[in-house]
Order: structure tokens, then sequence, then C-alpha cells
């Protein structure tokens, strides 16, 4: 898995989330629950991990949602 974008907001993420099951790209949301120790401040970002082969056209998504700026 590589790293598609990485942020600490949780609508963005939930946004990012959606995109990539509606266009059925398999992801990984890391991090989710690193709230528990950081004392649910979300001083620790959130990851999504997107396979290699489908990194492409996960960014192209982004793109198009005019989310480029958010890539890694």
């Amino acid at each position: 898995m590589q790293e598609l974008m990485r942020s600490n907001d949780a609508v963005l993420i939930s946004f990012v989330d959606a995109l990539l099951n509606d266009a059925g790209i398999p992801h990984f949301v890391a991090d989710q629950h690193m709230s528990i120790l950081d004392g649910s401040i979300g001083a620790i970002p959130r990851r999504i991990l997107v396979d290699p082969e489908r990194l492409d056209q996960a960014r192209r998504l982004m793109r198009d949602a005019e989310l480029g700026h958010e890539l890694s």
C-alpha cells in the first residue's frame, strides 16, 4: 500500500473514503484510532493508503474532485 494523502481533517478523510469507495478503488484508512492515544486532539494525521497499481487512478480521482492539493 502507498500513501495517497494524509490529513487531520476527519471530514476530508471521510469524503475521500467515500470517493474511493464509489470508484471501487480498494484502500485503507490508517491511524484512524490514534486519537485515543493523542487525547482526541487530532495531533496524529490519518492516512489513506491505496494499492500501488491503483494509485494513479486514485490520484486522478482526487484531482477531478479538486483535491489535488491534498495529495502526498
